[in-house]
């Protein structure tokens, strides 16, 4: 009788061990959630505006002239000056289905406030003053190829002014002394190029359709002949050329229309 209800007993205690073993053993199964949805594709279709800021730098090439027969006295010098920039523009782009949507081309137009400023000496009359480039405006295009759906490099070109303030001149002395004569202001016209990049911020900040932008450009302007005046005292003129360039780097908020475009890469 002892060893049955021993026997009994031990039974009991091996079946609830072993319960309580494969309780502790058994693991549910994994719940497994749904994905979210990817992100929709980025659509560089659309139109924009931009601010900027950076720097800039002129270079020219300049000889002294009559006038009136504007014919070369003296030899030919380069004078240049630099500063700082701001721009301000908007375009439009439209993201083509080239290399699966990978090229993107567009219009755009600027205008930039400037103090790009340096120093000038008249080739005849030695006298020396303050060379100021004012503001220029860009109008032209660009075509740029997408190396993400998030980064675009382009290139970019067209036609541009430029403005340069008029010039008071003084002796070259120390002190110096104003004088009544000065080079008058005059717009500039030519042709630039340029190249740079840009990044959504999508992702970064939390505000739809924030790009990045930094760019490099450069203008080459037509030779414009410049009085010194008073003209009835001097009859001269200087012969001038100007490069200028700029690097800036600023915000583009774009406003889509097109939509998203789906990109296969």
């Amino acid at each position: 009788m002892k060893k049955l209800l021993l026997s009994s007993s031990l039974a009991g205690l091996i079946l609830t061990t072993g319960s309580a073993l494969a309780a502790d053993l058994y693991t549910p199964p994994p719940v497994y959630k749904a994905a979210p949805p990817p992100p929709p594709a980025i659509s560089w279709t659309g139109c924009y505006i931009d601010g900027s800021g950076g720097y800039g730098l002129w270079n020219q090439s300049h000889y002294g002239e009559t006038n009136p027969g504007l014919v070369q006295i003296t030899p030919s010098v380069n004078t240049g000056g630099e500063g700082w920039l701001a721009r301000f523009g908007g375009g439009c782009d439209y993201q083509t289905p080239l290399f699966n949507g990978r090229v993107v081309i567009g219009a755009f137009a600027d205008y930039d406030f400037m103090d790009l400023t340096g120093r000038f000496q008249d080739s005849i009359s030695g006298l020396v003053g303050t060379e100021k480039e004012r503001d220029a405006w860009a109008a032209g295009g660009r075509v740029g190829y997408l190396v993400t759906p998030n980064l675009l490099t382009y290139f970019e070109g067209g036609y541009t002014q430029a403005r340069f303030d008029s010039i008071a001149l003084s002796t070259d002395t120390v002190p110096s002394f104003p004088t009544i004569f000065s080079v008058t202001s005059n717009t500039y016209h030519g042709w630039f190029i340029g190249g740079g990049t840009e990044y959504s911020l999508s992702g970064i900040i939390p505000i739809n359709g924030l790009f990045w932008r930094n760019e490099y450009r450069y203008a080459d302007y037509q030779a414009a002949d410049i009085p010194i005046t008073p003209l009835a005292i001097t009859s001269s003129a200087e012969h001038m050329q100007k490069n200028v360039q700029t690097i800036t780097s600023g915000l583009v908020w774009r406003f889509n229309f097109g939509g998203p475009l789906a990109t296969r890469y």
